[in-house]
Formats: C-alpha cells, structure tokens, sequence
C-alpha cells in the first residue's frame, strides 16, 4: 500500500464495493524459492468475512493448501495509468503512475470438492449479470460428462479475511485544477488499464471519500 496517507482515506465500503465488482485478483503466497501468485476471479461475501475462488487442482498455490490453510494476499487492481509531468500544466512535476488497488490478507483453505459445482454457478451467474442485457449463460448448457470432466481439474478454495487495505492514489496531493487537468490528458490516453474510469475518479477524488 503506498505510505502517503491523503491516497488510503476512501471508505473502506467503497473500496469494498470496486473489489466486488471487479472480482478478479492475484493472489500471492510465501514460498521458496520465491512466492507463488495465481491470477483468479473471486466471490467477495455480503459480510466481506471471506472470498471464495477456485483453483487448477495443480496450482502450486493448491498443492501447498492441501498441507493445511496458509497466510495468503489477494490483490485487486485496475484502473491504472502512467502520468505525464507535462499534463499537470506547472514546472517542477514529476512522472507518476496513478492507480487503485485493495488487499486482503487472510487464511486460504480449501472447501469440500461438494460446493465446487454451486462456486461455479454463482461466479458464473456474478459475471454473466454484468452483461446484461445478454441472456446469461446457465451451466446446464454443458453436456455433463464434459462438465464433469472438466469440475474434477479445479478445487473450490476459501480466503477467510482477517485485514483490508486500500490505496487510491489519483492525484489528491495536487491543486483541484492540477489534478482535473491531468485528468482530462488521461481521458485522451490509452496507457493503462480503463483510463475513462481512472480519469473521471481523478476528477472527483472526493467521491472515494
């Protein structure tokens, strides 16, 4: 998390609210002979208590669970970036990277193999929604001896979470007008992830507050 305290002031039920939307993470554990990370999408509880995903039952992140539950982070990012000094429109700027991101940090577990096929459809159900009005996509349209095939590859796994932070980091520290300037150039740009987000929350930072 980025130690200038004026980018870790948003609520915590906002930064909540862009974790469970965004629902996709890396997750990251301690290991030899360096950490172990997996890219994967998450179900964030209604009381925020938990996370459930799941994982390739060869993921080195599963192996190692199987041993019993280990500390775990689940980073969550997006949107992100780069900032040209020049679009500030002041001398004596520096080049930066605004972003936004959440962690957790917790215990991740394993699930009994029973819950993988209801983890399945919520996530699916939680993605298939954001598209609407596209008719969603419900499992039964898999043949089942496919679907099986392919739920006996993947493990259900819970992170219980024990500590949420969060770093906003689009541009408070600058003047109002500064930072709305820089914001209209990166509204212009593609250099990152979801620039017409990152460039209207730059604009209006108070509304992570």
């Amino acid at each position: 998390m980025h130690p200038n305290p004026v980018f870790r002031s948003a609520q915590a039920q906002h930064s909540l609210e862009f974790a469970r939307t965004r629902s996709f993470g890396t997750l990251a554990m301690n290991a030899g002979p360096a950490p172990l990370f997996a890219h994967i999408p998450f179900l964030l509880s209604d009381d925020t208590s938990n996370a459930d995903l799941h994982l390739v039952r060869s993921n080195p992140i599963a192996r190692t669970i199987s041993k019993g539950a280990r500390a775990v982070r689940l980073a969550v990012t997006a949107p992100d970036s780069y900032i040209s000094p020049d679009w500030y429109g002041v001398e004596d700027q520096v080049p930066t990277w605004n972003h936004v991101s959440v962690r957790f940090t917790g215990q991740l577990e394993f699930q009994p193999q029973k819950h993988l096929h209801v983890l399945h459809s919520r996530q699916s159900a939680h993605c298939e929604n954001q598209l609407l009005p596209k008719t969603p996509w419900p499992s039964d349209k898999m043949t089942p001896e496919v679907m099986e095939k392919m739920m006996r590859t993947i493990v259900p796994v819970r992170l219980h979470i024990d500590d949420i932070q969060s770093t906003w980091k689009l541009g408070q520290n600058k003047p109002d007008a500064i930072r709305q300037r820089a914001a209209a150039h990166v509204a212009e740009q593609d250099i990152g992830a979801d620039t017409q987000t990152l460039a209207a929350w730059m604009a209006t930072p108070t509304s992570t507050n």
